[in-house]
């Protein structure tokens, strides 16, 4: 798995431009500098400049970046000394520890708490974030169910403290602990197919960040709306929740997330120019935000989810080269030596756009293979595995109706729509 930051900011410019790397490399070589220094740019090094490996490139082949694209290198995602950045940081608690990380941490604040004279003091609050912090790192890979119920739990608990003694400062800080509580809720209701109970959390998100003035808040409510409409085929309302959002996130994680909900509703239309401007504007709010010190907090936008929605966005708009290059590059980044993953449900929708693209290919065999795949990864959103596991069945139907591997491939996802009706996850055990 590498540990490098990829430079999104240079895909995205390649990416609206509609070239691949030998085309880029080749107009490299063909500027003026690239010319009177006869340079040598080949698909190689692009690669290694798209996936963070390079942080800086020689100064002939950044003046020749200038010449071709009219912006300077630090415009293109690059940066001079700070090699301390290049790699993506190592959370100190891996998500699969956080959930009992949590529990230890709340545990010790329930019991300091109990020493406080006030009911809810300075540490309890700080001890609250952090919990709620460790709740939403724990979300990529958790069991939806257990997530869902130890959520609940803690925010039965933090409602009983919202009705105690409470300073309007604290009164505020504990509605935001809340609300970031309540939209992880809502994510893991949808996940598991509840969606009145999703909705309805999503909403008392919004509520919460709008009677505090949370702009962020907000904005990842209303990127939640614009998620459940993409799955529920409702793409128009994909991209006015993604706008209405924007309005109002400010330069954040949300910002990013929203304009990448924009354009995989823009791909769903088939509006390939507009989504690939919404994908470049969310590389440059993405280049214009610090470091993450969590990157797998699901309230926390990374660079490499930024080319996990790209491969799906190149997917449905039918660019097959380039869905099929982000989506290799999303199991490479998020896949272990040891073969785990710390991004399992990317992973698993990369698997669908590599199916979707071997099929069109005319391999099946490739293509039932990836799309089974996904349906073998432990930690899944059943409500996207579905939607996206639809992508598939629909273009093996479509082109391999009497062959006995897509119908092998039709009765996987036949049980897995009728486990997310019947609410029964277990059902794909």
């Amino acid at each position: 798995m590498p540990d490098y930051v990829p430079n999104v900011r240079l895909r995205a410019w390649r990416n609206q431009e509609k070239l691949n790397r030998a085309q880029m490399a080749e107009k490299i070589n063909t500027t003026p500098i690239g010319l009177a220094q006869r340079l040598t740019c080949d698909e190689e090094r692009i690669r290694r400049w798209e996936a963070g490996e390079v942080k800086w490139p020689r100064a002939e082949y950044r003046l020749a970046l200038t010449q071709l694209t009219g912006k300077e290198p630090e415009g293109l995602g690059f940066s001079q000394g700070r090699r301390n950045e290049s790699r993506l940081i190592e959370a100190h608690i891996i998500p699969a520890d956080a959930l009992r990380a949590e529990a230890d941490l709340y545990g010790t604040m329930e019991l300091a708490q109990q020493l406080q004279a006030s009911d809810v003091g300075t540490g309890t609050l700080e001890a609250l974030a952090e919990a709620v912090d460790l709740l939403c790192r724990a979300y990529p890979v958790v069991p939806a169910g257990t997530l869902r119920d130890r959520t609940q739990k803690r925010l039965a608990q933090i409602n009983h403290l919202l009705a105690g003694r409470l300073t309007l400062d604290q009164h505020r800080e504990l509605l935001v602990i809340t609300g970031w509580l309540t939209a992880l809720l809502g994510c893991v209701h949808y996940d598991l197919g509840e969606r009145e109970e999703a909705e309805t959390a999503r909403r008392a998100a919004f509520e919460m960040g709008r009677q505090v003035g949370h702009g962020e808040l907000m904005g990842w409510a209303h990127e939640m709306s614009a998620w459940f409409a993409l799955v529920e085929g409702r793409y128009e309302d994909v991209v006015t929740a993604a706008r209405m959002g924007q309005a109002v996130a400010g330069t954040s994680s949300a910002m990013v997330q929203l304009t990448l909900q924009e354009a995989r509703g823009l791909a769903r239309i088939g509006d390939g120019r507009e989504a690939d401007r919404a994908l470049t504007r969310g590389a440059e709010v993405l280049g214009s935000l610090p470091m993450p010190d969590h990157p797998d907090h699901h309230f926390v936008f990374d660079h490499a989810k930024w080319v996990f929605y790209a491969a799906t966005c190149y997917t449905w708009l039918a660019d097959d080269d380039r869905a099929e290059e982000h989506a290799r590059e999303t199991i490479q980044m998020h896949t272990r030596p040891d073969g785990t993953s710390n991004a399992p449900m990317r992973v698993a929708d990369a698997h669908i756009d590599l199916g979707i693209v071997h099929a069109r290919r005319g391999d099946l065999d490739a293509a039932v293979e990836q799309g089974l795949a996904a349906f073998d990864i432990d930690r899944r959103s059943l409500t996207d595995l579905v939607n996206r596991a639809g992508d598939l069945d629909r273009v093996l139907r479509q082109r391999y109706r009497r062959e006995v591997l897509a119908a092998e491939f039709h009765e996987r996802y036949v049980t897995a729509r009728r486990a997310l009706m019947s609410r029964r996850p277990d059902l794909l055990d």
